[in-house]
């Protein structure tokens, strides 16, 4: 992350990509900003973890092994509805084409990123997320 528009001190992340580099990369990176946070491998983890950690950013991949993150999605905020809470939340994906973003959108992500990840455009649509979340 060349440019560093926040301190993510504080900020709870909950990370959920079944490709462990993926996971061990972000988790590393956004805690040497002073981040909090879990990765999860699948989606039933992701909502295990989600229950008891109450991330303030979800970053999801979409295809995951268990069940897809538009599930998991529709899953969390179900709980946020419960818990009187808003989980903000960004979409990784392979998937390029402008009908997935579009879908994503659809479904209530935030944010939409394509893999490989750019490690700039992450921080940036944490930071924007956050801040939206010190709002909510």
């Amino acid at each position: 992350m060349d440019t560093k528009p926040i301190s993510f001190k504080g900020l709870r992340l909950l990370v959920v990509d079944d490709n462990l580099d993926t996971t061990k990369l972000l988790s590393v990176l956004f805690e040497l900003d002073g981040a909090e946070v879990i990765t999860a491998t699948s989606a039933s983890e992701a909502l295990k973890i989600n229950s008891c950690f109450q991330p303030d950013v979800l970053i999801c991949d979409i295809c995951l092994p268990d069940e897809d993150g538009y599930s998991l999605l529709r899953k969390i905020k179900r709980i946020d509805i419960e818990q009187g809470r808003i989980t903000r939340v960004i979409a990784l994906s392979a998937y390029v084409m402008d009908e997935n973003r579009q879908y994503a959108y659809l479904a209530g992500y935030q944010k939409y990123l394509h893999k490989p990840i750019n490690l700039d455009e992450l921080a940036k649509a944490v930071n924007d997320l956050a801040q939206l979340q010190q709002y909510a």
